[in-house]
C-alpha cells in the first residue's frame, strides 16, 4: 500500500515474487515479458546467464496496469521501467532511482528495512518453505552454485519443525 504506482508496484513484485535482483528488474525489456507463459526473460544475469522464470499473475496485473496508465509514450527505450516525470522522463529507471522509490516507501509504511536485495532473499526463502525443491530454487535465482542458494535462504523455525515432523513422520 505504500507504493505510489503501479510501475513501483510491478518492480516490487518482481523482486519479491520473482526473485529478480535490481539490476535484472531494470534490464528488463518489452519483449522480455512474456504473457502467454507467465514467465520473464532475464537477458542480462548475474556473470551474463540468461534464464527464463515463472512469475505470479500478480506481476502481469501490476506491470499491464502500469504499461496501459502510467508509461509514457513517444520514447525511444524497450525497457519496461522508466521514470515517470520530470526532466528524465521517459528514460530507464536507474538503480538510484528504484532505492529512491523503495526507501520513501520504507518511511510510509513505517518499516525501518526492506532493501531490494532483502525482497529477494524473502521470495527465494518463501519459495523453500513452500516446499519449492531446492534446485528449483537455484534456477529461480539464477546461482550458478547450490551453495550459494542455500546461504541466501532465511528459514524460519516454524519450517524446520514442520519439515523435521513431516520426515520423522
Amino acid at each position: 500500500g505504500a507504493l505510489r504506482t503501479d510501475r513501483d508496484r510491478a518492480m516490487v513484485y518482481a523482486m519479491v515474487l520473482g526473485g529478480l535482483r535490481r539490476c535484472e528488474v531494470l534490464g528488463l525489456r518489452l519483449s522480455h515479458v512474456q504473457v502467454p507463459e507467465r514467465s520473464l526473460f532475464i537477458a542480462e544475469g548475474k556473470g551474463g546467464h540468461q534464464r527464463v522464470i515463472p512469475i505470479s499473475n500478480t506481476f502481469f496485473t501490476a506491470v499491464g496496469n502500469y504499461l496501459r496508465h502510467e508509461r509514457p509514450d513517444g520514447f525511444d527505450t524497450d525497457r519496461v521501467f522508466v521514470t515517470l516525470k520530470g526532466p528524465n522522463r521517459g528514460k530507464p529507471m536507474t538503480a538510484d532511482g528504484v532505492d529512491k522509490i523503495l526507501q520513501a516507501a520504507r518511511a510510509r509504511a513505517g518499516l525501518d528495512r526492506a532493501t531490494c536485495h532483502q525482497l529477494r532473499h524473502t521470495c527465494l526463502t518463501r519459495l523453500r518453505e513452500a516446499g519449492m525443491e531446492l534446485e528449483a530454487v537455484q534456477a529461480q535465482a539464477g546461482h550458478a552454485s547450490i551453495e550459494s542458494t542455500r546461504i541466501y535462504l532465511h528459514l524460519s523455525d516454524d519450517w524446520l519443525a514442520s519439515e523435521y515432523r513431516r520426515a520423522s513422520e
